[in-house]
């Protein structure tokens, strides 16, 4: 073995390639073409590395911070959620995606009745939980009975855009109220899951002003943008939206469930709108 300093095979050397101290060894620490060094573009070790910068190498946190107030705690002590985020591409309509929301139509028909789809999980506890805060959830029916209801009855759902139907098809393949929004015309970091108050101004997408008094609802420092009934006009999906936000509300307590679906709005938005950075986490579970 050689130990000069200007030999390329002195591992003493830094012009050598096996060398650890040489800027052109791929075992160095100081090394651009090394994958254990920090000025590696390509290394797991440098923080800005594509690696650490993209998934599906790294998740990246979320956005949005939720709260869960004590009202609700107090009427759903169980509850769990899960918020999804992804950046997107919208599409006034996709015929692969309508020909899996038939085909699902085509089973609630085959197996489900107006009556027996309030005994599905996420429907029942979502019905429990507006009767709890003093709604009537006949009236005020939740969105994931509403849709499935509106297939038993023969009924077509409304076609809005690629987004909104994505959306759709996940609240009504697990039963669970969805709310999705343009991540970015929600005002603030931070959401606060709470029950609505007398005269509280909201105004429901293609619905007007509705009265969320007794309702479960998501504010942001503006206010109200989302309910199991209906979400707000203020921070509704379009087809410019790129930044996709969507709340899952498992008033059943069924974390798995709601991870599941979450896992589902993943693959439908990569599947259907090139999703990009898709990400979830958990929330109000209690530890």
């Amino acid at each position: 073995m050689t130990y000069s300093p200007y030999s390329p095979y002195s591992l003493y050397s830094p012009y050598s390639l096996y060398s650890p101290y040489s800027l052109y060894s791929y075992y160095s620490l100081y090394s651009y073409y090394s994958l254990y060094s920090y000025y590696n573009l390509y290394s797991y070790y440098n923080l800005y590395s594509y690696y650490n910068l993209y998934p599906p190498y790294k998740k990246l946190p979320s956005m949005f911070h939720i709260i869960v107030s004590k009202e609700i705690e107090t009427v759903c002590p169980n509850f769990v959620g899960a918020a999804v985020e992804a950046f997107v591409e919208n599409t006034p309509y996709s015929e692969p995606l309508w020909q899996e929301i038939n085909a699902m139509g085509e089973k609630f028909r085959a197996t489900l009745t107006t009556e027996s789809l309030k005994q599905l999980s996420g429907i029942e506890a979502t019905r429990r939980v507006y009767r709890a805060c003093g709604k009537d959830p006949s009236r005020y029916r939740p969105a994931s009975e509403a849709l499935i209801r509106r297939m038993l009855q023969g009924k077509p759902l409304y076609q809005r855009d690629t987004l909104v139907d994505l959306v759709n098809l996940a609240s009504i393949a697990y039963g669970y109220s969805i709310g999705g929004f343009d991540a970015d015309k929600i005002v603030g970091d931070t959401l606060s899951l709470g029950i609505g108050r007398e005269g509280e101004p909201y105004e429901g997408i293609g619905r007007g002003m509705l009265n969320i008094a007794g309702l479960p609802v998501y504010r942001d420092a503006v206010g109200g943008v989302g309910t199991p009934t209906s979400d707000n006009e203020r921070t509704k999906i379009d087809t410019n939206t790129n930044h996709l936000l969507v709340l899952i509300n498992g008033y059943d307590g069924h974390e798995e469930q709601v991870r599941a679906n979450a896992e589902y709005i993943v693959e439908l938005v990569e599947k259907y709108c090139k999703g990009r950075d898709a990400h979830f986490h958990i929330y109000g579970k209690k530890e």
